[in-house]
């Protein structure tokens, strides 16, 4: 299989992962040939990359991080408990969440099982997803960078599970914005900028009032939209000034923010996204934190077909523990011209970088 830019696909080109919506409901199966007016709406529900079935790279495949049924059970948790605090009077928001504790808990265990069983660098791109509400799969989609860092960091299983819940959290004082804010589906304007920025101390205010809950998952929610420089929001916190948790649910947040697909604007490719985080390194984001995602999660992800400095182009077969941007890569064409496929480990191939990724599909 070979992921493409939804727009770069011709019809007559077969499917090779499904598209599903955030219940789990397949919208547009495997195997599906498809034609132009499935591909418009895939594009206009905001699908930017598919998998496609190509003949060099039929044996190549791509597994979440987590089961299925795992996903659609933490996206209806997660969903469930927002909607319950969205719902609720003022003084029930912390109780529903008191509730939901154990539950969001069990939740991160089994998150945090099925990522260490994972012997693949995480990649959440192709999660070919489409969603009613983007705070739910974001929130989980944050968890999952967030443990990965924290795993890399070599955290302690009792400090994951609580920066778990902070990620998970993160943006429960969403739940305060006001739904034609919160679901526009447009660019927000200044005033309604400002409106949203109170989510981070929304949050806080929720979360400190639960006694089940440490404070610091509280503050994960009040910090992960400060920056190192004093310029985030809400209090404008500098460096040591905000908690190691907080800086991680940054990165993690910001990354997933500008991956994803938005109705107002194409999702980054992972390479692209990781080069605003390398752009905000010791500004904005944590140099160690940054370096540790990094380590962590998958920048160029199966599938997806790259340019080599060597002139060399291939597709993405396997990735390297530790290496996020040297992968084993599958050679098709050597300066343009096609060649026998082979595969090309850049772990071992030092000299060799990749200068650029080709998301257009021609089936050759």
């Amino acid at each position: 299989m070979r992921l493409v830019a939804t727009g770069s696909v011709q019809q007559g080109e077969i499917l090779a992962k499904a598209i599903y919506n955030e219940k789990g409901q397949v919208l547009v199966n495997e195997g599906v040939i498809l034609k132009d007016t499935v591909l418009t709406r895939l594009i206009s529900l905001g699908i930017s990359y598919i998998y496609i079935q190509d003949g060099q790279t039929e044996d190549i495949s791509y597994q979440h991080p987590i089961s299925e049924k795992l996903r659609q059970e933490a996206i209806q948790t997660i969903e469930t408990t927002f909607q319950q605090v969205q719902s609720a009077k003022a003084l029930s928001h912390s109780f529903v969440i008191e509730k939901a504790a154990k539950r969001l808990t069990e939740l991160i265990k089994a998150i945090l099982s099925e990522i260490r069983g994972n012997e693949d660098l995480l990649t959440l791109l192709s999660d070919v997803y489409t969603y009613d509400n983007y705070i739910f799969t974001h929130s989980l989609n944050v968890t999952m960078y967030t443990l990965a860092i924290g795993m890399e960091l070599n955290l302690k299983p009792k400090d994951l599970e609580r920066l778990g819940l902070g990620a998970v959290l993160h943006d429960v004082g969403k739940m305060k914005i006001p739904e034609e804010i919160l679901l526009k589906p447009g660019r927000l304007t200044e005033e309604e900028f400002t409106v949203v920025k109170t989510h981070a101390e929304e949050g806080f205010e929720i979360l400190r009032k639960v006694q089940t809950l440490p404070l610091i998952i509280a503050h994960c929610a009040y910090q992960h939209h400060e920056r190192l420089n004093g310029t985030g929001y809400p209090r404008g916190l500098k460096c040591n000034e905000i908690h190691e948790y907080g800086k991680i649910i940054a990165v993690a947040d910001v990354f997933d923010a500008v991956t994803s697909n938005r109705v107002y604007r194409q999702a980054m490719l992972p390479h692209e996204g990781l080069e605003i985080l390398y752009s905000g390194v010791g500004t904005l984001f944590e140099p160690k934190v940054v370096e540790a995602f990094r380590r962590a999660v998958a920048i160029y992800p199966i599938g997806i077909t790259v340019k080599l400095s060597d002139g060399k182009k291939g597709v993405v077969s396997r990735q390297n523990i530790g290496l996020s941007d040297r992968p084993v890569v599958r050679i098709i064409e050597i300066g343009d011209e096609p060649v026998k496929p082979f595969e090309f480990d850049l772990k071992s191939e030092l000299s060799v970088v990749i200068t650029d990724c080709d998301t257009t599909f021609k089936n050759e």
